[in-house]
């Protein structure tokens, strides 16, 4: 899958492409648009980034815990070349490199919440000045048709590409929405 990023100065544009999008195959979880003008979106019934996902938290959070797993196997290493674990066990070693490895996944989600995140951050002065980014998950299958669809819409701008959600979370958002539209 590949994500394509488009800009676009109007919601109401935006509102059409979308239902357009949704009503040629495309499911609600691949449809995404991020604005400062949240009340407006929200009114056209556009499906917003993630809180979560507009900071960098999750991505911040990885390479937290990449530092933590070594920072805890390196404390594992210590204490075993020590001979410390003959004399008292292992476990207070793994209960500290448990502790190490949470305490920098935290550390980096903290840093991360506190940065816009990464794939966005070209982004900022357009939506600093008022345009929208529509933020589109596409199958190589679906390409073709996307590229027709924002043809029609002259106020929208090609923005780049990116890498996208994989598959098969689509897929399980697209099966839980279904699920929410079908169930009481």
């Amino acid at each position: 899958m590949k994500r394509f990023f488009y800009i676009d100065d109007d919601l109401d544009d935006l509102e059409a492409l979308e239902r357009e999008l949704l009503a040629r195959g495309l499911g609600q979880p691949q449809i995404h648009v991020l604005s400062h003008d949240d009340a407006g979106a929200a009114a056209r019934r556009l499906h917003p980034v993630h809180s979560l996902l507009r900071q960098d938290t999750i991505h911040s959070g990885e390479i937290g815990a990449l530092i933590g797993l070594g920072v805890s196997a390196l404390a594992l290493a210590l204490a075993w070349l020590g001979g410390l674990p003959a004399q008292i066990g292992w476990a207070p070693f793994v209960c500290l490199g448990l502790v190490l490895l949470g305490f920098f996944t935290w550390e980096g989600g903290f840093i991360g919440i506190q940065t816009p995140n990464a794939q966005f951050r070209r982004f900022a002065g357009a939506l600093a000045e008022g345009r929208h980014l529509l933020i589109v998950d596409a199958d190589p299958a679906q390409e073709a048709l996307l590229k027709a669809v924002a043809r029609q819409h002259p106020g929208l701008r090609p923005a780049g590409t990116g890498s996208a959600a994989p598959r098969w979370l689509l897929r399980w958002r697209q099966r839980w929405q279904d699920f929410l539209q079908w169930a009481p």
